[in-house]
């Protein structure tokens, strides 16, 4: 009888050391996406302000390998990786942007500040194609193969290290 009064005690040391083992275990903050390997879903976005074209699955399935940059005017990230986009663009990387819950005035006050790197930008109101490709935040950069297939995810914003590494996976991806 005696026993039962010492369950609740090794129950709860149980706990206790279960949850200090997940406290040690590397913390891993980047939610890969499962698309990787697959065909772009079907969306159809219209432009995200004017004087640009807007963005469709479509767009990727020409040939040509292309970086996709999920993104947005309110995005502090976002400015910082603004110089090593035009970097990639200046090295040959064509750039499609999905602007994420973003206005058009936003999106054009942002451009002018910070540099136009993109061919087109497509305007996600309902973050509908983000979650569809898998992205988990912004900014988020996917390679995309000629045909439409994402072939390489880089999580959170492009540093000066990143961009040969991106342009080595556009060339991967011819």
């Amino acid at each position: 009888m005696s026993w039962r009064l010492w369950v609740p005690l090794f129950a709860f040391a149980l706990f206790v050391g279960l949850a200090a083992y997940q406290l040690t275990q590397p913390k891993d903050e980047f939610v890969q996406s499962r698309m990787v390997g697959e065909e772009l879903p079907y969306f159809e976005l219209p432009p995200a302000m004017d004087g640009v074209e807007g963005v469709s699955n479509a767009s990727f399935a020409d040939g040509q390998p292309r970086l996709l940059n999920i993104w947005a005017s309110w995005c502090l990230p976002c400015i910082a990786e603004a110089p090593h986009l035009e970097s990639l663009k200046e090295q040959g990387a064509e750039i499609v942007g999905v602007a994420i819950r973003d206005r058009p005035e936003d999106v054009a006050r942002f451009l002018a500040q910070h540099g136009n790197p993109y061919s087109r930008i497509g305007r996600d109101d309902l973050s509908e194609v983000q979650l569809a490709i898998g992205s988990s935040g912004v900014p988020e950069t996917f390679v995309i193969d000629g045909s439409g297939v994402i072939r390489h995810q880089h999580i959170g914003d492009i540093r000066a290290d990143d961009v040969p590494r991106l342009l080595a996976e556009l060339e991967k991806a011819r």
